[in-house]
């Protein structure tokens, strides 16, 4: 793994751990070359997923992508930083188990939607209206009316 700070390439792990969810490894790693400490997390991915855009485009499914949309839509919401973990890592193994090597996009959100929606009604609102476009207030409306009926 290369250090962060300096980029040697010859870095030591001093400390591995499951994490909570036993999805990933957390490392602790040190450069002996410039001294600095950083931590990696390893992850299984069991293949490769392309992402079918909207507009008929392929894209590489990227985990990071999707942890900050979700993060943007938590942006000062007091949720769990291991629970939205547990919900991206849960959202990614049903891809990946799915048996599918191209995914619509819109799959990929209707997962996030329903993760969002047990994790904080305020910021599945959010990602809703960027989501599926919401053009006036009525839509608003319309998405916390579901909510409301859940309840």
């Amino acid at each position: 793994m290369r250090c962060p700070y300096c980029s040697n390439n010859d870095t030591q792990v001093k400390d591995s751990r499951p994490s909570e969810d036993n999805a990933t490894i957390r490392r602790r790693r040190y450069c002996p070359d410039c001294g600095g400490r950083f931590t990696t997390f390893e992850r299984v991915q069991l293949r490769e997923l392309v992402v079918l855009k909207s507009a008929g485009r392929k894209v590489p499914f990227d985990r990071e992508k999707l942890m900050r949309s979700v993060q943007i839509a938590l942006r000062k919401r007091t949720v769990d930083p291991e629970r939205v973990e547990r919900m991206v890592s849960g959202i990614v193994r049903r891809l990946e188990t799915a048996g599918e090597p191209e995914i619509k996009s819109e799959i990929i959100g209707r997962h996030v939607m329903e993760g969002l929606r047990v994790l904080d009604d305020v910021a599945y609102v959010r990602f809703a209206s960027v989501y599926k476009n919401f053009r006036e207030a009525k839509d608003f409306e319309d998405i916390i009316g579901e909510l409301a009926d859940d309840d």
